[in-house]
């Protein structure tokens, strides 16, 4: 029903939101995506449970930069930086945001545990809510006792509904201990060069696509690739080249001692005969 009364008021972003769930992802789609990005020469990791908490715990072990998702679990998951609006189209103009889960904490003056419940008592995929209390509600109550435990010891039950058998300490610990790949040294994500005949073969002779508009982009994706390398100091600074340069003490002499000869052997070197 809301779907339809959005689309009749013209709510774009109801419609875009209500849309998005009549999709099914299915194992081949995912697949598929998988073989494009290794195409692209993008390194692919797939997580055993949440991908939120998989990018997290690769942006903790510096092994990339930030997470960009839209999805704010990524930073209760405990991503140390988190990018959102990334992959919104260009045509919303909408300005990238970054976050920082450590001023995060420090602008809400709490723990990364106290945190978490914040974000269980706001609301998560992972449990119901307390119906009645929202994100400021949520956040007076954990400054107030400082954890769930003792917020459901002194919450008035009569005004909040409390879920039956709720599930909060699983949603917490999916949260702090969530099922993700080693991050060691020894994982690597490397990045290559596109494989220009595969992606053709993947994109235009299995998948139909214009043969013109896959080279366009191939050469789109090479460009870019060549632009992210590390250049040299002096692409940025030209070398400057100074009107003074210090000369040894040795050079002095030298020529000095030649620019004498010289001048005696033009005169006729020194004194005449008489």
């Amino acid at each position: 029903m809301k779907a339809i009364l959005s689309l009749q008021v013209g709510n774009k972003e109801d419609i875009e939101k209500f849309s998005k769930r009549t999709v099914k992802v299915t194992k081949q789609h995912n697949d598929d995506c998988k073989k494009l990005l290794s195409l692209m020469g993008v390194p692919v990791i797939e997580a055993p449970s949440e991908a939120e908490a998989q990018c997290a715990a690769l942006c903790k072990a510096d092994h990339v930069y930030a997470v960009a998702s839209e999805d704010m679990d990524s930073l209760t998951f405990g991503a140390p930086r988190f990018l959102r609006h990334l992959m919104d189209p260009s045509s919303k103009k909408i300005p990238v945001m970054e976050f920082e889960v450590s001023k995060v904490l420090e602008e809400l003056n709490l723990t990364m545990d106290q945190f978490i419940d914040l974000c269980i008592l706001s609301g998560c995929d992972y449990c119901d809510s307390i119906r009645g209390i929202g994100g400021q509600t949520a956040l007076k109550l954990i400054r107030q006792h400082g954890s769930i435990e003792h917020i459901l010891e002194n919450i008035n039950k009569e005004r909040y509904q409390i879920p039956e058998d709720w599930p909060y300490q699983e949603a917490r610990r999916l949260f702090k201990e969530p099922s993700v790949h080693s991050t060691d040294e020894q994982l690597e994500l490397k990045w290559t060069a596109p494989d220009e005949e595969g992606l053709i073969s993947f994109l235009v002779n299995e998948n139909g696509f214009n043969s013109d508009r896959i080279t366009k982009a191939i050469e789109k994706i090479k460009a870019a690739k060549n632009k992210s390398s590390q250049g040299r100091l002096e692409s940025f600074f030209k070398p400057v080249v100074g009107t003074s340069v210090p000369v040894k003490r040795k050079e002095t002499t030298e020529k000095a001692e030649k620019g004498t000869a010289n001048k005696k052997a033009k005169t006729g070197g020194g004194k005449k005969k008489k």
